[in-house]
């Protein structure tokens, strides 16, 4: 008789193996990288300069509260002032649902554009490149989930994020909503990589303290989950590993002092680098677990990653405590004469601490227990198709593991219930 321990264990053999094999291939995909434009201003500089693109029209995809607030005018003036014509969507919702990217779609189409830019959060990101997939491969947006679906080229896009935390204007991937399925759908394609990104921290000193934490620990999850996975480079260790340490050093000023410039671009830059980090190593199992958050109970994608990830790492600390230990030295809560195993710990430690300093919530008030069985299946079945996590779980470890964020109440009665 098989024991549930040894199949586990039989099964990630085979899981980890496989993965080990498609990053040697991954390794090899080009993926092209944005001309960066970096500090106050920037956004302007990206405007004269695609001005100066010849494009017949450009759609700007972003949200209501940027476009009432007057973040494009810098960017838009530049482009009135270098003769560029353009037209606003400014319908962006979080999560980026299907049926408001294919009223985008049909936007762009009805005012004749060529070529998009992306100003906003993550879901102004994901949004933007669900668009521009769509334009040159005109079929539902379903059928364009997954790895290179569509044949033709997308168009092209710039970006201008406002936020410190996704990354989106360096990746390969949009993530968008499925409100039908309540679900999340993933769109990978190399191509969809913005030509020219302006990181502006000048647009960025207005977040509330809240967004400023929940995109900081984002961007921290994407590169920490890039660090110690299974498809790591030098390339993506160097640029986590600064994302770390840019993260460590600026997020609390950022959130405490939000007009503060310099933490600002810093984190800007981290939230970048950490971008490539993860372009190229992909994530785990935090990521896979938020996806179906954000599915399920529309949780901030930043914000279920913060509250996730220090679980997550605990459960992984077995298999990766000598990258946690590298971790905490960049991250300045340890130093390289310590032994690994009490830097590993010192690592973890700091991440619940800068939780907690950032006021990141520990458990997620929406989470129901019936729904857990569930979302554990559809995150491991993410997790072990398609990122090279560093210790593989079983769907009956998932639901433990999602059961600890539960809210107070719930793990009371069920406490209780137990009891009885």
């Amino acid at each position: 008789m098989i024991s549930d321990a040894m199949r586990n264990s039989v099964i990630a053999t085979g899981l980890g193996a496989i993965m080990r094999g498609a990053g040697l291939v991954t390794r090899f995909i080009p993926i092209p990288q944005p001309t960066l434009l970096v500090g106050p201003g920037s956004s302007a500089r990206l405007g004269q300069a695609v001005a100066g693109f010849g494009h017949e029209k450009i759609l700007i995809v972003t949200d209501s509260v940027i476009s009432k607030l007057g973040l494009l005018k810098p960017m838009t003036d530049a482009l009135t002032a270098g003769g560029a014509q353009f037209v606003v969507f400014d319908e962006i919702t979080p999560d980026a649902p299907i049926p408001l990217i294919e009223k985008g779609i049909a936007f762009y189409q009805e005012h004749g554009c060529d070529a998009i830019i992306a100003f906003g959060g993550g879901s102004s990101m994901d949004a933007s490149k669900a668009i521009a997939v769509s334009i040159s491969n005109p079929k539902p947006l379903r059928q364009l989930a997954g790895y290179l679906k569509g044949l033709r080229t997308p168009v092209k896009i710039y970006a201008v994020p406002t936020t410190a935390g996704t990354g989106s204007e360096v990746t390969v991937a949009a993530v968008i909503s499925d409100p039908e399925k309540h679900s999340k759908l993933v769109i990978v394609d190399p191509r969809m990589v913005p030509k020219m990104a302006a990181l502006d921290p000048s647009l960025m000193t207005g977040l509330p303290p809240h967004i400023t934490a929940a995109t900081g620990i984002d961007a921290l999850t994407h590169a920490v989950e890039a660090f110690i996975g299974n498809w790591t480079t030098p390339y993506s260790d160097g640029m986590a590993l600064s994302a770390v340490g840019l993260i460590f050093e600026n997020l609390r000023t950022a959130y405490t002092n939000g007009k503060n410039l310099e933490a600002r671009e810093k984190m800007a830059l981290a939230s970048t680098y950490a971008g490539l980090a993860f372009t190229r190593a992909n994530v785990g199992y935090v990521h896979a677990i938020a996806h179906q958050f954000g599915g399920r109970y529309h949780t901030p994608h930043g914000l279920a990653n913060a509250i996730m990830l220090p679980h997550v790492l605990k459960y992984s600390s077995p298999a990766i405590t000598e990258r946690l230990a590298l971790l905490a030295v960049r991250a300045k809560v340890g130093t390289d004469d310590e032994p690994s195993s009490v830097l590993a710990q010192k690592f973890i430690d700091a991440v619940d601490q800068l939780n907690a300093d950032l006021n990141i919530p520990t458990h997620l008030d929406a989470l129901q227990e019936a729904d857990i069985p569930a979302l554990a299946k559809a995150a491991c079945f993410e997790a072990h198709t398609g990122y090279p996590v560093p210790r593989y779980m079983s769907q009956a470890q998932c639901e433990d593991l999602i059961r600890q964020v539960l809210p107070k109440a719930a793990t009371h009665a069920r406490k209780l219930k137990k009891a009885a």
